[in-house]
């Protein structure tokens, strides 16, 4: 194994300066820039990019990301990264990020993998500046060092890393196309509220739950807090621990939870098992059974998140005023409207949480061989994906 450090291996380049690109030269078509929210997973989340014309990408050359290249958070969470693949090649990166380009001497995706590691990401942690708001620059992630096989090696333990992650990958993308599915069928068939014949409001189908749970009953796969709820519609990570109260929320399956914390970010969840939630998530239980997906799809819509932020109070740390989002209108379909949408809705969010069950499956598989490999514990050639 060789060792060198991160500036022996790599060049490393700071994202623009606020003087250099404002958010005023935004445009709505043009090249992507990848922002801190963006990182976090090995590929970078898509969804509301800001863009920039040609002419301010041609302006700023050297921000101008390549394949192999990987991405970290400058602010923040500062031992976050992601990795430029082919589709990427060509997209930017904003000022409150850095970009690593690997030299010939270690495989990118090996060096990508090798940030994941847990005893890297802590020393990138503690190498950060500032309580409040960590920051790192080019100098000190610099002097991380690397350990390294021969190039051969690298690919293979990259490989089989990347394998993984590629199922992974594949798993969300058809659970992209299953929601928008989904939600295509519920506005189809109940988005307009003033052309139904039943209308009504969302208390006429659901309540919050009141029931309580033993904490002692839950453990970290069945507690939901904001802080285990990913945004933008994601579902979930397993919470990192558990109320110190003797009790907390009682979930069932079937409810729908949603974050009631800055409501923008959209976090939802729907119950696919008993479980609990802490006090800052709304448990949203159906009033009958089968209304638990056409209350989820309700929920899942743009347009709630929207009346939802609407109506939130406070500015720092927004809340959704409870009893106004159960004025929010909706349609109040008849039995039979009902029942054939659940003949596709329900399949539909079984596969959703399928896939994302195997996903996590797929990462504690991928978390449990990254160390081993990357230490030589566990040899290559064992391995057989």
């Amino acid at each position: 194994m060789k060792e060198k450090f991160l500036r022996e291996l790599a060049d490393i380049q700071t994202g623009p300066f606020g003087s250099q690109l404002h958010k005023e030269d935004y445009v709505a078509d043009g090249t992507p820039i990848v922002t801190v929210e963006h990182l976090g997973n090995k590929m970078f989340s898509e969804q509301n990019l800001p863009r920039v014309s040609n002419t301010d990408k041609n302006r700023l050359k050297k921000y101008v990301l390549k394949q192999g290249d990987i991405v970290f958070s400058r602010v923040g969470s500062v031992d976050r990264c992601s990795y430029v693949d082919q589709k990427h090649d060509g997209w930017m990166f904003s000022g409150r990020c850095l970009r690593v380009r690997p030299t010939s001497e270690i495989v990118s995706e090996y060096l990508y993998y090798y940030f994941c590691l847990e005893e890297t990401k802590q020393f990138v942690r503690n190498i950060s500046v500032g309580a409040t708001m960590p920051s790192i620059n080019t100098k000190l992630l610099g002097e991380v060092v690397v350990t390294f096989p021969e190039l051969e090696q690298q690919k293979r333990i990259s490989g089989i890393l990347s394998a993984i992650d590629s199922k992974i990958e594949v798993n969300q993308k058809i659970n992209d196309n299953l929601a928008v599915l989904l939600q295509t069928v519920y506005q189809e068939r109940f988005g307009d509220v003033d052309k139904a014949v039943e209308q009504g409001v969302l208390s006429d189908i659901c309540s919050y739950s009141k029931d309580r749970v033993a904490v002692s009953e839950l453990d970290v796969s069945t507690y939901f807090s904001t802080e285990n709820m990913l945004p933008r519609k994601a579902g979930s990570t397993e919470a990192t621990s558990l109320p110190t109260t003797p009790q907390t929320t009682a979930c069932h399956k079937g409810d729908t939870l949603i974050s009631n914390i800055r409501p923008y970010f959209k976090k939802i969840v729907y119950c696919e098992d008993e479980c609990g939630c802490s006090t800052d998530v709304l448990c949203f239980m159906p009033n009958q059974p089968q209304y638990s997906a056409y209350l989820f799809s309700t929920l899942y819509a743009d347009k709630f998140f929207a009346f939802m932020v609407a109506g939130a109070k406070g500015t720092k740390m927004p809340r959704g005023d409870k009893q106004r989002i159960m004025t929010y209108p909706i349609v109040l379909p008849s039995e039979v409207a009902l029942a054939e949408f659940n003949i596709i809705a329900l399949p539909l969010i079984k596969q959703i949480y399928s896939n994302r069950a195997e996903n996590k499956r797929l990462s504690l598989l991928r978390d449990t061989l990254l160390p081993k490999l990357m230490s030589g514990e566990l040899d290559v050639s064992d391995i057989d994906l």
